[in-house]
């Protein structure tokens, strides 16, 4: 009865305050890994190293090293772990984030939307500024890399991060209904993506009946269009950009869908018989 009444904020006001909630709840996705954000972030950069490290031993043994594409070796490894670690990410941020019945939404400026952007935007920030120190880091002190479309082949790793996003708000609508189902999916979904998403090969060099068993993914088609503008003498004939664009539409609409109407139903108790 002492404070005063809030007065109706104009559109900017409005868009201000909620990209303030946004960043906070960023700071806190971020820091929820370590308390120290630098550490966080590098234990993700330590994790793509080894994924890097990992995969170019096993092409090195292996003998796979002839198939990758004329160029770069290890920027041919890094465009697609780059990519698959975005994608992945994004998925477990979102699909993990505050649902409508978490503690939190329990505050007034908080809401469902805010937690899902925040999720997002911090899986994004983490993988572009591992992305951006990995790359420096191995141009100063490797050898100096040339990307033939760096602007096209980062809005690859954009497509490969809204599919992701996407498809969590998929899981998260669904999570409420099915916890189990949504945590064996996306266990099952990433390791599947090891695989399906084409990072240990190339679209043109498989014969027409492997490309039928990898072209539903839009991943994959976002790790090839990647390196074909990563590589000047890589045309990539049987992906396209607009796919992943395409799917992570009709997935964003159906997860919002799925998240207004969980949204309404979602109570503390569901938990209780379970």
């Amino acid at each position: 009865m002492f404070q005063s009444s809030r007065k109706p904020k104009s559109g900017i006001g409005s868009a201000l305050a909620i990209a303030e909630l946004v960043y906070h709840s960023v700071v806190r996705n971020v820091r929820k890994q370590h308390n120290n954000a630098f550490i966080a972030i590098a234990m993700n950069m330590l994790q793509t190293v080894m994924f890097v490290l990992a995969f170019y031993v096993m092409f090195s043994i292996l003998g796979m090293r002839g198939s990758a594409v004329r160029g770069d070796f290890l920027i041919y490894l890094m465009s697609g772990i780059f990519l698959y670690l975005t994608h992945v990410k994004a998925l477990g941020a979102v699909a993990g984030s505050e649902g409508p019945a978490s503690p939190m939404m329990q505050h007034a400026p908080m809401n469902t939307i805010i937690a899902i952007a925040s999720a997002a935007v911090g899986s994004l920030y983490i993988q572009v500024l591992s992305l951006f120190v990995i790359l420096f880091i191995y141009h100063v002190a490797v050898t100096p890399i040339t990307i033939d479309q760096p602007f096209a082949a980062f809005g690859m790793m954009l497509t490969a991060w809204f599919t992701g996003c996407a498809l969590g708000l998929v899981m998260l609508a669904i999570k409420p209904w099915f916890p189990s189902f949504v945590t064996i999916f996306s266990t099952v979904y990433q390791r599947a993506n090891m695989i399906a998403s084409g990072k240990m090969f190339l679209a043109n060099s498989l014969p027409g009946y492997m490309l039928a068993m990898f072209d539903w993914n839009p991943l994959f088609h976002s790790i090839d269009q990647a390196r074909g503008f990563a590589f000047i003498n890589y045309n990539p004939r049987y992906t396209s950009w607009e796919y992943p664009l395409w799917v992570g539409l009709v997935l964003l609409m159906i997860g919002l869908m799925g998240e207004f109407y969980t949204r309404r139903h979602a109570s503390i108790s569901w938990n209780a018989r379970r």
